[in-house]
């Protein structure tokens, strides 16, 4: 049971793995563009590239997690002609979903963040969310409650939701004109490269 296990855990991490990168993609512009928008003092141009990569996302997570919900039937057949392989990849298929969303959605946040210059907060989110949520809880999960590698998705899963979330929030909060005030002082206390 444990190679299938292996197995079917190898097998769904390699879809979820391949789509962060379209979606740190997503992120890296939009970080991109809100840091160029708020450098030239457009508050109200920032605010629309945070609401254009947020619904890119979450269309583009929702349209690959539906296609792989629908196909999970025989989407382990494209990795592995062993029938309990491809069943038990079949099982983990929501989480799988449920990972590619949240995944998703943290990888645009996070460039949100970025292209804001909250680099620190990010780091405290990131730390908190996998090192005092995710790690313990998967431990637990994994070989306390018994859950096995559905275990560790599931923490794993839950430090991604605790993570988006406070991205999330942290993004709705805030206030854009107030970015540009902060920027204005950084660049005073900081002195301007063209100087």
């Amino acid at each position: 049971m444990l190679l299938i296990e292996i197995s079917s855990y190898a097998i769904s991490l390699a879809p979820t793995t391949l789509h962060y990168y379209v979606q740190y993609g997503i992120g890296a512009a939009g970080s991109t563009r809100i840091s160029n928008e708020l450098g030239a003092g457009n508050p109200q141009a920032a605010q629309a590239v945070v609401q254009v990569v947020l619904i890119m996302s979450l269309v583009e997570v929702v349209t690959v997690s539906l296609i792989l919900f629908f196909c999970r039937h025989i989407f382990g057949y494209a990795f592995s002609s062993e029938k309990r392989v491809v069943d038990y990849v079949d099982e983990l298929a929501p989480l799988m979903c449920l990972t590619i969303i949240m995944e998703g959605l943290q990888a645009v946040l996070s460039g949100i963040a970025r292209g804001c210059g909250w680099q620190h907060i990010g780091a405290y989110i990131n730390l908190g969310a996998y090192y005092l949520v995710a790690t313990p809880l998967a431990v637990v999960l994994c070989f306390v409650l018994h859950l096995e590698s559905r275990g560790l998705w599931m923490g794993l899963l839950i430090g991604k939701i605790v993570q988006a979330s406070c991205f999330a929030s942290i993004t709705a909060l805030t206030n854009w004109q107030k970015q540009i005030t902060l920027d204005k002082e950084e660049e005073v206390f900081c002195g301007d490269s063209d100087e």
